[in-house]
């Protein structure tokens, strides 16, 4: 998911300017940002590591279910699926305030070499996923000399 970030025309003019910091932070003072409230849900992060037998994935999804997360591999192309749920309530006085956000993040990623679907393994712990990939036998990638 992207960062929505407020474009700024007049940067280039504006950055070598030595008063910026207070320039911008004025700006934010007379015109607060629509979007600051809202709380930025962040992507899948991702380590991928290899041996000779087998790719391993190391995705943080933090504040999800197992039950709300889905691989699936065609090949040599992985695709990681989460259903994000987050409800926050403050309470003060007699106010009530609740925030709700439903979503979906989602992550793919194209490895070197072919996948076995049939031996791959997902555990899933403390908001980190873990992925074994067991590399299929026969599919090497071929390298083209060059003449």
């Amino acid at each position: 998911m992207a960062k929505i970030e407020r474009y700024d025309p007049f940067f280039d003019i504006t950055r070598t300017d030595p008063f910026r910091g207070v320039t911008e932070l004025m700006r934010r003072f007379w015109r607060p940002d629509l979007f600051s409230e809202m709380e930025t849900l962040g992507d899948i992060r991702l380590d991928v590591s290899e041996t000779d037998s087998a790719f391993k994935v190391t995705a943080d999804i933090p504040g999800v279910k197992k039950e709300d997360i889905s691989v699936s591999i065609d090949g040599n192309q992985v695709a990681i699926n989460a259903e994000v749920k987050r409800e926050k309530e403050e309470k003060s006085g007699k106010t009530l305030r609740a925030e709700r956000y439903y979503g979906r993040q989602y992550r793919s990623l194209t490895l070197p070499q072919a996948v076995d679907e049939s031996k791959a393994e997902a555990k899933y712990a403390d908001g980190v996923l873990e992925l074994t990939l067991p590399k299929k036998p026969g599919a090497e990638t071929k390298r083209i000399a060059i003449k």
